[in-house]
C-alpha cells in the first residue's frame, strides 16, 4: 500500500519536475534547464526575443540550438541616427562554464565561439559577432561527453545591440572586425550619442590604467556633471563630484590629459564602455551650432 501511494504522488510530480528543469523567464529574456530530461543525441529548439539575458544548463547532454530575435527599440541604431540593419551579439561565458562547447552557426557552417574548459585553464572572455540582414544566425551548444556530469554547468550571458555597439564592443577573439571602434565621432554621431547613449557626464581623466586580462584601457574619470546614467556608474560621497570608470579598447592608446571631456558610451555586461568623448568646449560648440539651426534630436542642460 506504502509503495503505491508513493509511485502515485511521483506520477503526480513528473510534469512539475519537467517543468522546472527546463523553463523560461516570463519575458524570454533568459533559459534555465537540464539535460537530464534531454534524449541522448536530441537538439532542444529554444528562441529568445529579448536584447539581453542568460542561459543556464545544467548537465548538458545532446544539444540545444539557440536562436535570437531580440525586438530592439528604434533607438538602437548607428550614431549617425540610420540603421544598416545589422545587429551585433555578445556572449560571455560564466568563469565555471563546463560540460559543453558553444557554436556560432551561421548558415549551417558551425564556428567555435567557447570551448568546453578545463579547470586549470582561464576563462573564456567575451566573444561577439555580427547578423546582416536576412543572414541565418544562431548558437549551438553541443554537451561534451564526461562520465561524471553532476559538477559540469554550461552558463552565458548575451547582448544583442544594433550597429552602434561595433564601436563598443570587446572582442578578445575576433568573430568580427573592430575596425574603426578609435574613430573620433563626428559632430552628428556626437549629437546622436547624447541622445540614445546609456550615459553622458561631463569629467576629467584622473589615470589610465591598463587591464592586461581584458587587453583594455580602465579610464578612471572624475565626473562633475552627471546628465544620465542608467545605472549607478558614477557615484561617491561628495554632492559635486562624482568618480567612476570607463573602458575602451586598448588598441585606441588613451592617455591622461588636462581639461574637461564629455563621455558617451554604453553598459556592456555591466561595464561602461566609451563610445563618443569630445572635449567639453567641442562639444558646446557643436551643440550650440546645432541648436541655432533646430537640428537637434533631443536637449541638455548644458552649462
Amino acid at each position: 500500500m506504502a509503495i503505491s501511494w508513493i509511485y502515485k504522488v511521483w506520477i503526480l510530480l513528473l510534469p512539475i519536475v519537467d517543468c522546472a528543469l527546463s523553463s523560461y523567464s516570463e519575458d524570454q529574456c533568459s533559459w534555465r534547464g537540464s539535460g537530464l530530461s534531454q534524449q541522448q543525441g536530441s537538439v532542444e529548439q529554444i528562441s529568445l526575443h529579448c536584447s539581453e539575458g542568460a542561459l543556464d544548463w545544467l548537465y548538458p547532454k545532446g544539444a540545444l540550438r539557440l536562436t535570437l530575435s531580440p525586438r530592439l527599440p528604434s533607438a538602437a541604431v548607428g550614431p549617425g541616427g540610420s540603421s544598416s540593419g545589422l545587429i551585433t551579439a555578445c556572449v560571455k561565458p560564466s568563469e565555471h562554464f563546463h560540460g559543453a562547447q558553444l557554436y556560432l552557426e551561421r548558415d549551417g557552417v558551425l564556428e567555435l565561439l567557447v570551448g568546453d574548459r578545463l579547470e586549470e585553464s582561464p576563462p573564456t572572455r567575451v566573444r561577439c559577432f555580427s547578423r546582416l540582414p536576412g543572414e541565418k544566425v544562431a548558437l549551438f551548444l553541443q554537451a561534451t561527453p564526461h562520465q561524471d556530469i553532476s559538477r559540469r554547468i554550461a552558463s552565458f550571458r548575451y547582448e544583442l545591440r544594433g550597429d552602434w555597439t561595433v564601436r563598443l564592443s570587446l572582442d578578445s577573439n575576433p568573430v568580427s572586425s573592430n575596425e574603426g571602434a578609435c574613430r573620433p565621432c563626428n559632430n552628428t554621431e556626437l549629437l546622436m550619442a547624447v541622445c540614445t547613449s546609456d550615459f553622458v557626464v561631463r569629467g576629467n581623466i584622473e589615470a589610465v590604467d591598463e587591464d592586461s586580462e581584458l587587453r583594455a584601457a580602465v579610464i578612471k574619470v572624475s565626473t562633475t556633471r552627471v546628465f544620465r546614467q542608467k545605472y549607478a556608474l558614477f557615484t561617491g560621497t561628495g554632492r559635486l563630484t562624482l568618480s567612476g570608470e570607463i573602458r575602451t579598447l586598448l588598441q585606441c592608446g588613451v592617455r591622461p590629459g588636462a581639461g574637461s571631456f564629455l563621455f558617451t558610451g554604453r553598459i556592456h555586461f555591466g561595464e561602461a564602455w566609451l563610445g563618443c568623448a569630445p572635449r567639453y568646449k567641442d562639444f558646446l560648440q557643436a551643440y550650440t551650432q546645432a541648436k541655432l539651426v533646430q537640428q537637434l534630436h533631443c536637449e541638455l542642460a548644458v552649462d
